[in-house]
């Protein structure tokens, strides 16, 4: 069974085309990645998903509800943990999930035993009365993944859960992800941490420029990357790239130059290291170090779009997008 199903959706902000034309069929019961830079669509696709942004064109069903006509089936079914932080900071843990619960129509008995659930499953149980404003960053994220569980949703929206989280706290928050897997809660999760996805999702779709350039499990994914990759260190990483290219003896492919490493594609890496060590010997061009790796999902999305996912800068797209909710509410 599918808990969303889309059709040609789309989102236009005047001239700009955020979310172009985008098919989905997202089974129950798994962890869907969307993947992606600023900008790409994540967001606003989210925002559509859920019934915040009404889409320009196109159609979508979430647990079975049509966003557009059937918005409050939708929201009852459904929660959200956004990417901004939404907490109320002068109230403490427990009052933040009351008023949310109130807001849902939980009753009394059943919302205090909900929210000392929810407080349990991400570790918060002793932080129950303290003030939100004295929680540290991974505390607050764990807040608002517990409210977005709050009336049990069918479906959690989560829209960077861990942007701007030291490591050792983002693994936590995975950690607190992967148990709501066990409790059966279906989960749309969209990063621009390849990593994350990578270690979490089940599948996950590569958004470029609003479309869907790639969709398929990570390891899939990773499969249809031929080769292995090779990352030289040099002081001269785009000399050393002219040569290679005048050369045509060394297979190379999506390129690309960090500070003073080199990195391409290859099928076949025994073979390219001495010719490329010839290469640059002749040249005079001094390599520091040399290595090889099988392909990442950055290198998939490399392959896929011509470019790291760190390169690219947001449009605003995604705040433009959460301006305009704010206005009509």
């Amino acid at each position: 069974m599918y808990i969303i199903e889309t059709d040609k959706l789309t989102k236009k902000f005047n001239n700009f085309t955020a979310v172009d034309g985008l098919d989905l069929k997202i089974e129950e019961g798994g962890l869907f990645g969307l993947l992606g830079p600023n900008g790409a669509g994540k967001s606003t696709t989210m925002y559509m998903l859920s019934t915040i942004l009404e889409p320009t064109s196109g159609s979508a069903k979430v647990n079975g509800f049509d966003v557009q006509k059937e918005a409050e089936e939708v929201r009852k079914s459904i929660g959200i943990v956004f990417q901004d932080h939404t907490l109320d900071d002068r109230l403490n843990a427990y009052d933040n999930l009351d008023i949310h619960g109130r807001l849902y129509g939980i009753p009394g008995p059943k919302r205090a035993q909900r929210i000392k659930e929810v407080l349990e499953l991400v570790d918060l149980q002793d932080w129950a009365r303290q003030l939100v404003r004295v929680f540290s960053g991974g505390m607050k994220r764990r807040l608002e993944i517990a409210r977005g569980l709050l009336q049990t949703p069918k479906l959690l929206f989560m829209d960077e859960p861990t942007l701007g989280l030291d490591p050792q706290t983002r693994r936590h928050i995975w950690e607190y992800i992967q148990k709501l897997r066990g409790e059966g809660v279906s989960i749309v999760l969209s990063t621009h941490y390849l990593e994350e996805a990578d270690f979490l999702c089940d599948k996950v779709a590569i958004i470029d420029h609003g479309k869907i350039v790639a969709l398929d499990t990570p390891a899939n994914l990773k499969n249809r990357v031929q080769g292995s990759f090779i990352q030289i260190d040099c002081p001269e990483p785009q000399k050393l790239l002219n040569v290679i290219g005048k050369s045509k003896t060394v297979s190379h492919a999506n390129a690309k130059i960090t500070g003073t490493l080199l990195s391409f594609g290859t099928p076949d890496p025994a073979h390219a290291i001495p010719l490329l060590m010839k290469l640059a010997d002749k040249a005079g061009i001094k390599v520091d170090s040399i290595e090889t790796h099988k392909p990442s999902l950055e290198d998939v999305f490399i392959h896929y779009t011509g470019r790291s996912i760190r390169e690219e800068k947001g449009s605003g797209m995604e705040e433009f997008a959460r301006r305009m909710h704010a206005r009509r509410t």
